[in-house]
């Protein structure tokens, strides 16, 4: 390590990785997350994928990024990067305008020769200059030292340069002082099946690790505030994983089966792969021939009893649509996983939105209502999967959950739950009174929640048939009656609306009483809460409150937006949640922060936006 004039103790840090799609930034990046979290650092990431399956090498369209922020109290990746790798000119080219003013850019500089440039579009032979750049400047001879320390390993020099991230990842270890005992503890699961591979990376970790000491460079380094964490077993985690295990755990917690119909499709096809690996716990799921066979599968399972699922992203949430209507009418549990990503049609597949929310509610054809939620961070997706699923059970409703391609490809440190922090959930089945007596009916339901009844087939004395077809609200017969009609419709719309008795009532964050509310809902929560903490610490008075329930919307939310005088909306979107809260809130007048990029908010984005309201006469 340096010494302490070169220190710089923060209580946080941004580190970006960029590089060409295959020279394994997300990798080093997902391990530099894991070791700052196994020290007790709180993490926040952005996997920033090209769009492009596989762009030239080298090009400006093909650059990877991933993007960590670590320190004592981290709700964002960061706006800008006090460090960033950059493993070719392309991302650097890319990436610069990321890098704070003063902050350490760490270059390969093997791969800035003429022809490397030219592939950036560079028009000088100093990029550098070039770029403007206002930062300090590490040219590293990656690709030689790699070369060196594995010239003995017996690799080809294919496999030789696939180690060049490697190097990176232990100069910034060095750079952050992050032990690389976890590192290689990583690096030796990774390559378990394959030990010439990890010996040829240990290796070369450790020489990056040397050469950041030996240099004596004249970059700064970092030391990293921590606090105490609450007691527990700690994991850096993925919401698309945080996903599937909500759904597990509501699974044990219900006594039903988990089941999940599902096609692939990105960013939600993580969640398959992870419950696929989970036959142990008696995880059913299914690759199924396209999206529609994969929400009527999971209908199908849900009528036999179990937790069914199906997952998957804008465009395939248009397709479960009338599959999804299916399970209004026949009044079964559904939980509908939509991790949005960039539209319309195949638009940003790699991008994140929140583009889906007017689909998600009223998406499907006839009076159709369904619960809708959404987590607010990357391990919310596991509490928010759970709640998904104890609504869709307790309330016999399909529940789509929309969580988006940040939050679900980005990843936070999460402490492991014990058992008894989750509650069981209570299926509505068909009350034994009503078995004995011989009277019940398909349709019977709870006076006071309008829930139906649940009869698991195989229940002695409750032999029935479900369909699309509307049902007599008695006998649970085929009706095509209007009045019997229209009373279902009102029926099946107040069922959904009687969950508002059964969810949590809104919190007011930040300067409560401040005569402007900022507000937000799903993945946007982090950028949200930093801007409007940061805002009150300039001195602008803003309250700050965020909606992961979305409908029914929580009891006490008109009270909360009737209290200020300016609320502002900001979504990743043209104003679709802003546009439902004035419909349901007309008396209240709201203002609108929008972001339409297929990338996240940047706090002083919102930070401008907020200001330049509360100057509005």
């Amino acid at each position: 390590m340096l010494e302490d004039a070169n220190v710089k103790t923060l209580d946080k840090v941004v580190v970006r990785f960029s590089g060409d799609s295959g020279d394994g930034m997300q990798l080093v990046g997902n391990i530099f997350t894991n070791v700052s979290a196994g020290i007790g650092n709180q993490v926040s990431t952005f996997p920033d994928y090209p769009a492009e399956i596989r762009a030239p090498q080298g090009s400006l369209g093909g650059v990877s990024g991933f993007q960590v922020s670590v320190g004592s109290e981290v709700h964002t990746p960061g706006d800008k990067c006090d460090v960033l790798i950059a493993m070719n000119p392309a991302a650097l080219k890319q990436n610069c305008k990321h890098v704070k003013a003063g902050g350490v850019i760490i270059v390969d500089i093997d791969s800035f020769k003429e022809s490397d440039l030219k592939k950036a579009l560079f028009v000088t032979d100093d990029p550098f200059k070039e770029l403007g750049i206002n930062a300090q400047v590490l040219e590293v001879p990656v690709t030689a030292l790699v070369k060196n320390a594995l010239a003995d390993s017996g690799l080809d020099n294919k496999s030789v340069l696939k180690c060049r991230n490697i190097f990176a990842l232990g100069l910034v270890c060095w750079l952050f002082d992050r032990p690389l005992e976890s590192a290689l503890h990583f690096l030796k699961n990774k390559f378990a099946k394959k030990p010439a591979i990890y010996e040829a990376n240990a290796k070369v970790i450790n020489a990056g690790y040397n050469y950041g000491n030996n240099i004596h460079a004249s970059v700064s380094t970092y030391r990293i505030e921590t606090k105490d964490a609450r007691p527990g077993v700690y994991t850096d985690i993925n919401g698309n994983t945080a996903t599937a295990w909500g759904l597990i755990m509501a699974s044990e917690k219900s006594g039903r089966p988990l089941f999940l119909g599902s096609y692939p499709i990105t960013p939600a096809t993580d969640i398959l792969h992870e419950l696929a690996k989970r036959k142990d716990l008696g995880v059913k799921a299914l690759q199924m021939e396209d999206e529609i066979a994969g929400v009527c599968s999971a209908i199908g399972a849900s009528f036999a009893g179990n937790l069914a699922v199906t997952s998957t992203s804008g465009p395939g949430l248009a397709l479960k649509s009338e599959g999804i209507g299916l399970a209004v009418i026949a009044e079964l549990p559904l939980v509908v996983i939509d991790v949005q990503r960039g539209g319309p049609s195949t638009g940003l597949p790699t991008k994140t939105e929140q583009t889906d929310l007017m689909q998600a509610l009223y998406g499907r054809n006839g009076e159709s209502p369904v619960a809708v939620v959404a987590p607010a961070s990357p391990t919310d997706c596991f509490t928010m999967a759970f709640e998904a699923s104890r609504i869709a059970i307790e309330h016999m409703t399909p529940v789509i959950l929309l969580t988006d391609a940040f939050i679900g490809n980005g990843s936070s440190a999460w402490r492991i739950p014990d058992e008894d922090e989750y509650p069981a959930i209570k299926p509505p089945y068909v009350p034994s009174e009503k078995v004995a007596e011989c009277s019940w009916r398909p349709y019977d339901r709870d006076d006071k929640t309008k829930v139906r009844y649940w009869a698991i087939p195989g229940t002695e004395g409750c032999t029935h048939r479900l369909g699309g077809l509307e049902k007599d609200y008695v006998t649970g017969a085929i009706s095509t009656d209007p009045v019997n009609h229209e009373r279902m419709v009102y029926t099946r719309r107040e069922k959904v609306a009687r969950i508002a008795d059964d969810i949590p009532g809104l919190e007011v964050l930040c300067d409560a009483d401040a005569d402007t509310l900022l507000l937000g809902w799903g993945g946007t929560y982090g950028h949200l809460r930093t801007a409007a903490q940061e805002l009150c610490c300039e001195g602008v008075k803003v309250a700050f409150t965020h909606f992961r329930y979305i409908n029914p919307l929580p009891l006490n939310t008109g009270d909360v937006l009737r209290r200020y005088k300016k609320v502002i909306v900001a979504e990743l979107n043209t104003g679709q949640f802003a546009d439902y809260l004035q419909s349901k809130y007309p008396d209240v007048e709201i203002r609108r922060i929008n972001k339409v990029q297929g990338q996240p908010f940047l706090m002083s984005e919102i930070k401008e936006g907020v200001k330049n309201i509360i100057a509005e006469k």
